[in-house]
């Protein structure tokens, strides 16, 4: 390596991209494309990276498999980072192999880290935490090694081990300090923030307030029976029934969670699971019908009784009933939740992390455009979709696989 591509090198590391440009800008040999595309990535223009670096891969010979094996390891970066989900991650795998085979450690490792970021992404809590098992993160870069604890931080926030976040995300900040790039160190900050930031509301017994992880972490660990709205379950000691896919049926246990001790009226009822506003014999009849398949439901945990005016829930063995609600009743909230990291989304990306279809996806999006809280960027395959975080708007709990049983 002569000293030009060493001094660009050096400062990209310490992400500096203009002083590595200074270097390399008018250069067109391989090591000086791969550079430059690096360089151009951390200027945020991602286009002009991955032409740059598909070039550089090109241009190496086929005798310097590593060099290549970096340059596919650098574009899957840029594809994470632009939020490209389906870039071919076998791809990865085999520089990842290639990496391993050469002795280049250190990049082999960081492969291994983008795959398990990407996995965590599309909310595969399980598959990251096996890919997380047996790997050394020693040969990591200070920069890689605090992503690397971002990832076991964000594994732990979505499981609601707060102990466990606030251990890896001291250990990322002791990294991205060793590290010296602001930016990184902004990230970490920021995803420390949302520990001691307002996470959900808490509805119990007429009362509503805001709560943080760890108090959600508590509720979900109690005995209480927990009507879990950003999920769409019912949990109780560890139980968790899961009425996603039933709506009418969560609207119910809903209602009913929100009015305990007391009981809902029928009305009531069929306005919140029907919205039938002018409720007929064939509405009544309904409800009654679904009030059976509610009570099998959630037969293990809790009944429910008739009453003069409607219905109300009886626990069977918990003294307590909560609603735990998401933050804000945005009808997109989930979409939001993933837009508000401030990266430009493509509707085929959020369908996949969200596991929605496109069509449903997309009409999240013009509705939210409509109201001006996301915007788009490009056209036709490269149209994306933005929205500036929102202050104090915390999103763990509505990200993909939160809350994961077990």
């Amino acid at each position: 390596m002569d000293s030009l591509i060493t001094a660009a090198a050096r400062a990209l590391a310490l992400g500096d991209a203009l002083s590595a440009l200074n270097h390399i800008a008018l250069r067109s040999d391989a090591p000086a494309l791969a550079l430059r595309g690096i360089a151009m990535a951390q200027l945020g223009d991602l286009d002009r990276a991955k032409t740059l670096l598909r070039r550089a891969a090109r241009s190496f010979g086929t005798h310097e498999a590593i060099a290549r094996a970096r340059c596919v390891v650098a574009e899957a970066e840029i594809a994470l980072v632009s939020r490209d989900l389906n870039w071919p991650i076998k791809s990865l795998e085999a520089a990842q192999a290639a990496l391993s085979k050469y002795g280049d450690h250190a990049n082999a490792a960081h492969a291994r880290y983008l795959a398990i970021r990407r996995l965590l992404l599309l909310g595969r809590l399980d598959a990251a935490e096996r890919l997380l098992t047996g790997f050394d993160p020693t040969p990591l870069l200070p920069a890689s090694r605090a992503g690397h604890e971002l990832v076991i931080a964000g594994i732990a926030m979505r499981r609601l081990h707060i102990k466990a976040a606030r251990a890896a995300l001291e250990q990322a900040a002791s990294a991205a300090h060793l590290a010296h790039i602001p930016s990184l160190n902004a990230e970490v900050g920021d995803a420390a923030n949302m520990l001691d930031t307002p996470a959900a509301r808490l509805i119990s017994r007429g009362d509503e307030r805001m709560i943080h992880l760890d108090e959600v972490e508590s509720l979900l660990a109690s005995k209480a029976i927990v009507v879990d709205a950003c999920r769409r379950a019912v949990c109780q000691s560890g139980k968790l029934i899961a009425l996603e896919t039933r709506p009418v049926l969560f609207a119910l246990a809903r209602a009913l969670a929100e009015a305990w001790p007391g009981d809902v009226s029928r009305a009531d009822l069929l306005a919140r699971a029907f919205r039938a506003k002018h409720a007929d014999e064939s509405h009544r009849a309904r409800l009654r019908v679904e009030i059976g398949r509610l009570r099998k439901a959630i037969g293990p945990v809790a009944g429910i009784n008739a009453t003069a005016d409607g219905f109300a829930l009886k626990p069977r063995h918990a003294r307590e009933v909560a609603v735990l609600a998401p933050p804000t009743d945005e009808a997109h909230a989930t979409v939001l939740a993933l837009l508000s990291d401030g990266e430009a989304w493509s509707s085929s990306a959020l369908a996949l992390a969200l596991g929605a279809s496109a069509r449903t996806v997309q009409r999240a999006l013009d509705d939210l455009t409509g109201d001006n809280k996301v915007q788009a960027i490009g056209h036709g395959r490269a149209r994306r979709w933005m929205a500036p975080p929102v202050p104090g708007f915390p999103t763990t709990l509505l990200l993909p696989a939160a809350l994961s049983a077990g």
